[in-house]
């Protein structure tokens, strides 16, 4: 049992492997019914990539009992928030449902992990890769810098990484993929023994484990795999010179990009790494905010933020978007000065005060609702074995130094440690 700010969180496992978290909050006449698998990109093999991300399309049409599109269409008749999304370490579903839609939730739910093989034709197949090809168009091909996060995975991790491809993946390798190359994926991965089922709101703790055991039951074990049987994907040392790239493009600034590999999420050293950000780039009073915007005036907008990635190391990222005729150079210039002197002064005590407690904020909020705290105590058990995870965020982020903040940035964030892509405006 696990108590947070929100209530106690109160686990069980079903004989066929799913774990299955409980937190009451009778405050609101709904209930978050949250589905972590502990799949995504990293776990798919060279020339099979994308098939992670194409899962999240292929769950919403249609499974044993449920036509296709049915799930949707039944739960927004109750006034259902659903969706899902991929990442590089999991994929995620979930909804908050009116109190008296819970049931219909769960058994739509478990319908699709124990029964979309049934309805998983070619015809699906071929409509959602064509779905993802659009996405991919949408998001990525015809977007000022949206191939950045590509070329950047693709620059700090070697290939055959689990990190080195996004996880929309290769449209060749999804073109190529057979039927059975897709019911294959789905029954290593979507096994109820590499899930965690989180529900969150209107409900009584011991009603709401009998009714997901009542669900969830039936679904087949397999041979009950999960992802903790498998190697991790290897920690990897800071690069040791910098990688840099131009890109010529039709974007409406020229953009710095920087990456930098960093400890992975889950560490007290990609905690610090965090901070180290925040003051950095992550707020108007940052660092580089008043040095580049308001000082020089050489960049627009600055960010800096982390790829929270768990499998052995993470990203740091910090993008500049530059003033039209600024020097991208000039702006190089003074970036590599001002994380010099952060990594050897380290922070101040009011920037770090600072962003401590807006880390603290962030977290209070994304707990604060029935879908948030449902998504928080399923990711902390599905990537890290354990909800209690959630009740130490908020510790976890004061034990935080001035010291570590420095000694991250000097051992993760030098100058020449980070990979680099330039954005230059294609001349008309």
């Amino acid at each position: 049992m696990t108590e947070t700010a929100a209530g106690e969180i109160v686990e069980e496992r079903l004989d066929n492997g799913l774990r299955v978290l409980v937190t009451e909050n009778p405050t609101v006449d709904a209930v978050a019914v949250n589905l972590w698998y502990g799949v995504g990109s990293r776990d798919e093999s060279t020339g099979r990539t994308g098939l992670a991300h194409l899962f999240e399309h292929l769950m919403f049409q249609g499974s044993q009992n449920v036509a296709a599109g049915e799930h949707m269409a039944l739960l927004e008749s109750f006034g259902a928030d659903l969706n899902a999304t991929t990442s590089f370490d999991r994929t995620n579903y979930f909804q908050t449902v009116p109190t008296r839609a819970f049931e219909l939730a769960l058994w739509l739910e478990a319908d699709r992990m124990g029964g979309l093989p049934d309805a998983l034709d070619q015809k699906n197949l071929d409509s959602q890769r064509d779905v993802v090809r659009n996405e991919r168009r949408e998001r990525m091909d015809n977007q000022p810098y949206g191939d950045a996060f590509e070329r950047m995975q693709a620059l700090l991790f070697p290939v055959g990484h689990g990190y080195h491809h996004m996880p929309i993946g290769s449209m060749e390798d999804l073109a190529a993929a057979s039927l059975d190359d897709v019911r294959a994926f789905f029954h290593q991965h979507y096994a109820p023994a590499n899930a965690v089922l989180t529900i969150a709101g209107n409900v009584r703790t011991r009603e709401a484990l009998d009714k997901a055991a009542l669900y969830f039951d039936a679904v087949d074990a397999g041979d009950r795999w999960h992802r903790g049987q498998t190697a991790d994907l290897p920690a990897l040392e800071p690069l040791d010179q910098q990688i840099r790239a131009d890109v010529s493009s039709r974007v409406p600034a020229d953009a710095l990009w920087c990456g930098w590999r960093i400890p992975a999420d889950g560490t007290e050293d990609f905690d610090a790494a965090v901070i180290a950000l925040r003051i950095l780039g992550g707020g108007a009073s940052s660092r580089l905010v008043e040095r580049l915007t308001r000082r020089s005036r050489l960049a627009q907008s600055i960010n800096a933020f982390p790829n929270d990635l768990t499998g052995g190391t993470a990203v740091a990222m910090l993008v500049v978007a530059a003033q039209q005729d600024a020097s991208v150079a000039e702006i190089e210039t003074i970036l590599d000065a001002e994380l010099e002197r952060f990594a050897t002064e380290g922070p101040n005590e009011a920037e770090f005060a600072a962003a401590l407690a807006q880390a603290e904020r962030e977290w209070l909020e994304s707990t604060a609702t029935l879908a948030g705290l449902a998504d928080e105590v399923s990711r902390a058990a599905c990537l890290f074995g354990t909800a209690d995870r959630v009740s130490e965020a908020v510790a976890r982020i004061r034990a935080v130094t001035p010291e570590h903040v420095r000694s991250v940035t000097q051992t993760w964030l030098r100058p020449h440690q980070r990979a680099q892509l330039i954005y230059r405006k294609e001349q008309s």
